[in-house]
């Protein structure tokens, strides 16, 4: 298979997890039709102590302007590099769903990845994602970070070289087979450098979390309200852990725990997919029309030994692509992140039973964000792997990651393998890491609800017990249930726990479950 990787997030357009975030407007302002051009700018007191050299970044006019029906549009100009601010800068793309009611503030929204875009989250989900009372509450703020789609993007295969690179297939196993995929993977990186420019330094999580203090600022609040799911937990808490005096109403839904190494994350998740990939399979054999059969050992084995077939020989499709064994485990994983998606994960392995790759195909197209066309529509999985690079130390000794994988495959057989080799990702990345592992407490924050779901497969939910408990005031939120984080996509009884903690002031007990 091929060189794996922490799995990015997987969530189809109508799940709508894999966007967040819509712009910013002064608090002392009232609601504006969204069809009339607005000049913003923060007032001292919103801004706060900041170091004099970002002061203009803070105090910057930003105008909002009608845009996707509904919604107002704005650039916000941050620092490339935030110790030497003055050097250059680049903008984020942002967007807005004003309040419809009795508006508190902005809120602001990250859909995860990392690489997944906030703007396309708000234009194309806020108003049946987010409930009637936050939506009357809270402009619904959406933001590409820094490196993602509208906003500095980092840029490394065209659509040909993306549709080229998903077809090809690595025995990891053999010196020859892993000698081919590092120099794919060197190649790649190379262009990823060469087609990115010098942003692609400056990409990590703690340069992000340091630009949502300026898009607090620049809506015109005094602490910042924010709701992130997946890596959007990882962001949250890191700006928590920068501004701990600034954290509003904060939800950290799906949690990631910052504590763990590369290693620990790709094991948690190859063991969270393995879970919820028997979830899928038990619910698929208690009904009828169910592709596997016998006890769910027996129908998991069934699937492997499928895959198995796809990794030996590719399959091809009546369209002349083919599935290669790392795609048909990635429709896998895709299938894991709702329940939603479990009905198409059926006929998909049906048809592939029977000797026909295209629902699998579809799956994995879809999950990688591409049309029939041929068109990839974000570039999510670049921005993945530049952030990645730059937040997680990577051990790339090849005897390492080799014992790794056996562990992987070990503890995860349907997925191990999939998520291994996370070091030869990054082994010819342009620029080292910068980010270090460590828990987070920020100690002197205001209560910051922690959502868990207990059959997520890409955030296990011991990750968001960890956080809960590395936080100071976490408050953790369960909800019983599968696929990949809550609010939005599970209970009345969660929606309505986070709602009155965002609109009412209400803080559930700690271990609340839904």
């Amino acid at each position: 298979m091929t060189a794996g990787n922490v799995l990015r997030e997987r969530r189809p357009h109508f799940f709508l997890a894999l966007g967040a975030v819509v712009a910013m407007l002064l608090s002392s302002c009232s609601v504006l039709a969204p069809d009339q051009p607005v000049k913003t700018s923060a007032s001292a007191d919103v801004v706060g102590e900041v170091p004099a050299e970002l002061q203009d970044f803070y105090t910057q006019a930003v105008t909002w302007t009608s845009c996707n029906g509904g919604f107002q549009c704005a650039e916000v100009e941050v620092p490339m590099d935030y110790k030497n601010p003055k050097k250059k800068s680049i903008k984020l793309s942002a967007i807005r769903l004003p309040a419809s009611g009795n508006r508190q503030g902005a809120m602001l929204i990250n859909p995860g990845g990392p690489g997944g875009s906030g703007v396309d989250m708000v234009k194309d989900g806020a108003q049946s994602y987010f409930s009637a009372k936050l939506r009357g509450a809270y402009d619904v703020v959406g933001f590409d970070p820094r490196g993602v789609k509208r906003s500095t993007p980092v840029k490394c295969l065209d659509d040909a070289q993306m549709d080229a690179a998903r077809q090809k297939e690595f025995d990891m196993s053999t010196e020859e087979g892993y000698a081919a995929a590092e120099a794919e993977t060197k190649t790649e990186s190379e262009l990823c450098q060469k087609n990115s420019g010098p942003e692609l330094a400056f990409l990590d999580t703690v340069s992000s979390a340091r630009d949502m203090d300026i898009l607090r600022a620049v809506v015109g609040d005094k602490a910042l309200n924010y709701m992130g799911f997946s890596y959007g937990t990882k962001l949250g808490a890191t700006y928590a852990g920068l501004f701990p005096e600034r954290v509003g109403k904060f939800s950290l839904d799906g949690a990631m725990d910052p504590s763990l190494d590369i290693d620990e994350v790709s094991m948690g998740q190859a063991v969270g997919f393995e879970n919820a990939m028997r979830a899928w399979v038990a619910n698929c054999l208690s009904g009828t029309d169910c592709p596997v059969s016998g006890t769910v050992d027996a129908a998991m084995k069934q699937i492997r030994e499928l895959n198995e077939v796809y990794t030996a020989t590719p399959q091809q499709t009546p369209e002349g692509r083919v599935v290669t064994g790392t795609e048909f485990t990635g429709a896998l994983a895709f299938g894991m992140y709702s329940t939603d998606l479990w009905a198409p994960l059926t006929g998909a392995l049906t048809q592939a039973f029977a000797g026909d790759a295209s629902g699998m195909l579809m799956l994995a197209d879809f999950s990688a964000d591409r049309d029939s066309d041929g068109k990839y529509n974000s570039n999510t999985a670049a921005a993945f792997t530049a952030i990645n690079c730059l937040d997680y130390p990577m051990n790339s000794d090849l005897a390492h990651m080799r014992e790794q994988t056996e562990l992987l495959k070990k503890a995860a057989p349907t997925f191990g393998e999939l998520l291994a080799y996370s070091g030869l990702t990054c082994k010819f990345w342009p620029y080292p890491a910068t980010g270090e592992p460590a828990p987070i407490s920020a100690a002197g924050a205001g209560p910051i609800l922690v959502v868990g779901t207990t059959g997520d497969p890409a955030t296990p939910y011991a990750w968001s017990e960890a956080l809960a408990k590395q936080l100071d005031s976490g408050v953790l939120v369960t909800w019983k249930g599968e696929g990949h984080t809550a609010y939005g996509r599970s209970n009345e009884c969660l929606s309505a726990t986070v709602d009155a903690y965002f609109v009412d002031g209400k803080v559930p007990a700690a271990g609340v479950t839904c």
